[in-house]
């Protein structure tokens, strides 16, 4: 797969706790990004945060929180993403998503590497 120099970035903020469907909401996300053929997506999980509400969440032991910050990045052409988005409607209830336009100088799998 070739992605072009002028990409889009899609970052999805949420907290761990978000669901859908009874699983965590970042993997239902990322895998309807691969069933839709998007060319990846990395969920990235923060050890400290705090979003609309200002509620802190942070991984400190003494201050544990069930709901640390998430967020998914999906890299692929704006009309993909737009896609995405509109096959995602109504998954995301709370958290924060943007959209911003990226250069991609790099996106290729090591030859012989297996893929899925």
């Amino acid at each position: 797969m070739q992605l072009p120099e002028d990409s889009v970035l899609l970052r999805i903020f949420l907290g761990e706790s978000n669901r859908w469907k009874g699983k965590p909401l970042h993997e239902a996300l990322v895998l309807r990004a691969r069933e839709m053929h998007l060319a990846g997506a990395t969920v990235l999980r923060g050890s400290l945060g705090f979003g609309a509400t200002s509620r802190l969440h942070t991984a400190k032991v003494l201050r544990l929180s069930g709901d640390l910050p998430i967020v998914v990045e999906i890299v692929d052409t704006e009309e993909k993403v737009e896609a995405f988005l509109e096959a995602c409607e109504g998954m995301v209830e709370d958290g924060l998503v943007t959209l911003e336009r990226v250069r991609v100088l790099h996106y290729r799998a090591r030859s012989g590497e297996a893929r899925d």
